[in-house]
């Protein structure tokens, strides 16, 4: 039986520290919640492993170091309000809710979105919102960070456009076939958003 305890320590330890997650709330929020309840039991076993977690449909709960560089990227505050697009079965939002004010999530496969409303009731995380819809979309606005959990092309107008101005969006864009994806933050300035290259990151495109 799997000591989950023993392996979001050693996540935390082995995965994200060493791999410039520096952030003690980020880093304490991530060694408390439970990885594992955001997956289907048969793939649970595999929560902590250092890489992106199938879940069907062209769809990954997205590598732990990965998401969390992200998320310390966005530098949320507990007075910002966040917007999750791709949000899939809820972690990312999860993270998100414990260091915001509130978390709305898109996602567009009713499935996944149904067992992340089941998972945060389960863990009494009663401030996200989560919304079945188009991702590309987003949901109507604004907010201080918007985090996409998954690889783009692009980032959608729409979603950019729901940022306040000095809002932050972090997502992975997509690289040509073969080659690594760049994550990026985008900080929206006198209206514009302006992205700058983070790292390179092999997370899957999303559909």
């Amino acid at each position: 039986m799997t000591d989950f305890a023993l392996a979001r320590r050693n996540m935390v330890e082995g995965q994200l520290r060493p791999n410039r997650v520096t952030n003690t709330q980020l880093l304490t929020v991530v060694g408390t919640l439970p990885r594992e309840k955001f997956l289907p039991d048969g793939l649970r076993s595999v929560a902590y492993s250092d890489e992106d977690v199938p879940l069907g449909g062209g769809r990954f709960l997205m590598e732990p170091m990965v998401l969390a560089r992200l998320i310390q990227t966005l530098q949320p505050r507990e007075t910002d309000r966040a917007l999750v697009v791709a949000s899939g079965r809820g972690y990312g939002a999860a993270l998100l809710s414990r260091l915001v004010k509130s978390v709305v999530a898109v996602e567009s496969d009713a499935a996944l979105a149904a067992a992340a409303s089941q998972t945060a009731r389960e863990l009494a995380l009663a401030n996200i919102e989560q919304k079945v819809g188009p991702m590309e979309a987003g949901a109507a606005g604004p907010y201080d960070v918007i985090l996409i959990e998954g690889a783009v092309q692009q980032v959608p107008a729409a979603i950019l456009d729901q940022l306040v101005d000095g809002g932050r969006l972090a997502t992975i864009v997509a690289g040509p076939p073969g080659a690594l994806g760049t994550a990026q933050l985008f900080v929206k300035e006198g209206g514009v958003a302006s992205p700058r290259p983070l790292f390179d990151a092999g997370t899957p495109p999303l559909p």
